[in-house]
């Protein structure tokens, strides 16, 4: 088939348009095409977007085909439904758009806050979100990270609808039909149920073209503590002029048009304004938002989109994810892996989320105004595991900023957060920011009060919560009391969590002995070698929840007994799940289970018999434990396994259980460059093996750029295990890797072959 005509090319970087003929086949199209493809070109935003995974019984990612810059603190979406905690605000099966939002939600079960939308509309005015809906379908649609659009409603009276953004803003374009009455709709809050009363704000200025206003809800506010002074701020401004406009709320649906509908406050309302439109008039609608006030929120507005030009914010985006995006480079990838491989590194550049406003930012944790610089959304329970140790070499220079805003939340609300949404929330176990802050320690990031950090991680270790032996806490405890680490008084006195005391004992015992261990090697640089002493030997706790009779780790009573349900304890899984959880005592993990054959027996029914749950991320580091365990091809079989389309494709339909906030996309990106980060607090990583024929990270050493560059050689489809291993000539004789050697060196150069070869590492 002969393609003839001609070509307009854009260049994002030099702003130029270039037009040639084309008479060529569509397979050098096709080539062309790739040849021409930046980084940011591969990003498919929808991946992850629908509500349930590719197999039964599994998640969907939990993303969103949101626009802003990488971190960004508020994301740009269209609006499916209305989101609440367990739904997002867009779903891929959904086939209608309610809004066009400025959202915090971080993931799927997390709530949102501070949240404002805008909808466009042509004929009868209807307000609420079910009402104003228009039908859409995705092949009118456009997803990338500086860019979305999608067209909606009935033939003749489609409205066109795009976005693009900065962090803290963004601007829409909406392209009307010809109409005497067009519309555009605000909703500044919605609350339908909550068990807190919250009240929003709006004023509508008909003379600036603006309307202003804020929403002080949080969907998380039952999990922890009162916030009086918060409020998401917004700046809402328009390029054209209101013939009317009014307000709304859930007790009055139409329309307010009298003097006092400038004016609104509610749990559910909003406003709007019309206007007439001519065919294809486009009309531009900008958004600013702010934790801080008003007048900061328009701050921002002038710092990220001070113009109406929608073309270069989305340029200028697209710019900012390119150079993102281009620190891994991958060559001799298909074109599906290159998109699935850049919208997973798309994902591990989403959060946690800048929570700072040009050197000011609003604390969730005391209330307060503060200067300086904020992250938040942090999902460590999570994220510890692959997203902090990735951002180690894809952002080295967010590492010790984002530890800062950690101690930030510990000064002003008395200890580090578990999973800030945006402030304490009593989510997930354990204390993973002591793991997050150890382990950057450890791999010398210290742009931060060291002393301050150290006591931060070692409260979390040493002081039981207030009333810790009154309560069971369990996850997502309501209330005021934080959680931090529940059940420690019987981890401490028993050496585990008792099972009739606190719940998920089995998990709480594990975690904490990882958090342990991370805050031991942090105690053990700073000299602090009794505080070190006492942590590794809470650290092997777990140990006294392992069952001889069962072969598991199981729950014990107060009195010492087994918990006679071998699957109470445990935090989503079951006894399978945790059995190799200890990820920071493998060799003791090994001799309780009776040396390295046994060990491995274990782990191979693991996987042969299904118990793997790849879709959550207790057992993300197992598929690396045959490394310890001498058999190392079997963990190159599995990575090439669980990096395939069993978990990852080139979909909307793509990622098999949810992604929270970017670990799932992190193991993947580890997963195919042949390495990954088992143990936090240390500086190892484990040989898993690489899934592309190149790849080039360009790292910061010492604030100056340097590349590392991992190749596989006769690598293919079979060829899938590694023959031998060198780094910069050098044999690597365990299969192991340092991240100093990693800074240090060049090349890391795999042999690839198709068999095993036990003889690959010489000290295995």
């Amino acid at each position: 088939m002969i393609f003839q005509g001609l070509k307009l090319v854009y260049h994002m970087k030099t702003n130029k348009k270039f037009l040639y003929p084309l008479v060529l086949p569509l397979f050098w199209i096709t080539v062309l095409s790739a040849q021409n493809k930046m980084e940011v070109d591969y990003v498919n935003p929808l991946i992850g977007t629908p509500s349930s995974g590719f197999m039964e019984g599994r998640d969907g990612g939990g993303t969103m085909p949101c626009v802003g810059t990488p971190f960004a603190m508020t994301n740009f979406v269209a609006q499916t439904r209305e989101n609440k905690i367990s739904e997002m605000p867009y779903f891929y099966e959904d086939n209608t758009i309610q809004g066009f939002m400025a959202t915090h939600q971080p993931t799927v079960w997390m709530g949102d806050y501070g949240y404002v939308s805008v909808m466009p509309q042509v004929g009868k005015l209807k307000l609420l979100p079910k009402d104003r809906a228009l039908p859409f379908t995705h092949n009118e649609e456009i997803s990338k990270p500086n860019y979305y659009s999608v067209s909606m409603g009935d033939k003749g009276q489609k409205i066109k609808g795009e976005i693009a953004a900065a962090s803290r803003c963004g601007i829409f374009q909406f392209t009307f039909p010809k109409s005497d009455e067009s519309h555009i709709i605000i909703q500044g809050i919605n609350i339908t149920e909550n068990k807190k009363a919250f009240h929003g704000y709006i004023r509508i200025d008909e003379n600036k073209r603006e309307i202003t206003g804020y929403n002080p809800e949080r969907m998380s506010s039952h999990l922890g503590p009162e916030l009086k002074n918060f409020k998401g701020y917004f700046i809402i401004q328009f390029d054209k002029s209101f013939e009317r406009f009014g307000t709304w709320n859930s007790f009055r649906t139409e329309p307010d048009i009298n003097e006092m509908g400038r004016e609104q406050t509610g749990a559910r309302m909003g406003g709007y304004i019309s206007f007439k439109t001519e065919k294809n008039e486009k009309v531009k609608v900008k958004i600013a938002t702010s934790f801080i006030s008003l007048e900061q929120a328009r701050e921002n507005l002038s710092k990220e989109i001070p113009h109406w030009d929608f073309d270069k914010v989305v340029e200028n985006t697209g710019d900012i994810w390119q150079e993102n995006l281009s620190r891994i480079k991958v060559d001799g990838a298909t074109e599906d892996q290159k998109s699935i491989f850049y919208t997973a590194l798309f994902h591990t550049m989403l959060f946690p989320r800048e929570f700072s406003e040009y050197g000011r930012y609003y604390s969730p944790f005391d209330d307060k105004v503060h200067e300086g610089v904020s992250y938040n959304d942090y999902s460590l329970w999570d994220t510890f595991r692959a997203l902090h140790p990735l951002l180690h070499f894809t952002h080295p220079e967010r590492v010790s900023p984002m530890v800062q805003s950690l101690l930030q939340m510990y000064q002003e609300g008395g200890w580090l957060p578990k999973w800030p949404n945006p402030t304490y929330t009593n989510i997930m176990t354990g204390t993973h920011a002591d793991a997050v802050i150890a382990d950057a320690y450890v791999k010398g990031f210290r742009d931060y009060d060291l002393d301050l950090a150290y006591e931060a991680i070692r409260k979390n270790a040493m002081h039981p919560p207030y009333r810790d032996t009154e309560k069971a806490w369990g996850d997502r405890d309501e209330g005021t009391l934080y959680e931090a680490r529940g059940g420690l008084t019987y981890y401490h006195s028993l050496g585990y969590v008792a099972s009739d005391k606190t719940r998920e004992s089995v998990t709480r015992t594990v975690e904490f002995g990882i958090d342990d261990y991370s805050i031991a090697q942090m105690a053990k640089d700073m000299g602090k070698m009794e505080d070190y002493e006492r942590l590794m030997g809470w650290s092997k706790n777990y140990k006294n929840l392992y069952n001889k009779e069962t072969g598991f780790l199981n729950a014990r009573l107060y009195n010492g007994n087994w918990d006679k349900n071998e699957q109470e304890g445990f935090t989503e899984g079951g006894r399978w799940t945790y059995l190799f959880g200890a990820m920071h005592d493998i060799q003791g993990s090994i001799e309780l289970f009776g040396g390295k054959e046994k060990f491995a027996a274990k782990l191979n029914e693991n996987f042969d018999g299904q118990h793997y749950r790849h879709d959550n991320e207790p057992g993300h580091h197992y598929a690396y434990l045959f490394n310890y365990a001498g058999q190392p091809w079997k963990t190159q079989e599995l990575i090439r396994k669980h990096t395939s389309t069993i978990n990852y494709r080139n979909h909307p339909l793509g990622i098999n259980g949810n992604d929270d906030c970017g670990q799932m996309s992190a193991w993947y990106v580890f997963g195919v460059m042949g390495f990954y980060p088992v143990t936090p607090g240390t500086e190892i990583f484990a040989i898993g093996a690489p899934q592309f024929p190149e790849f080039t990270l360009r790292l910061l050493k010492d604030g100056a750029p340097k590349s590392f560059k991992i190749i596989a050689n006769n690598l293919s489809e079979t060829n899938k295990y590694i023959q031998s291993l060198t780094l910069d000539g050098k044999v690597v004789e365990e299969p192991f890797i340092t991240y100093t050697q990693i800074m240090n060196g060049n090349v890391l150069e795999f042999e690839m072959g198709n068999s095993p070869n036990p003889t690959a590492f010489k000290n295995n």
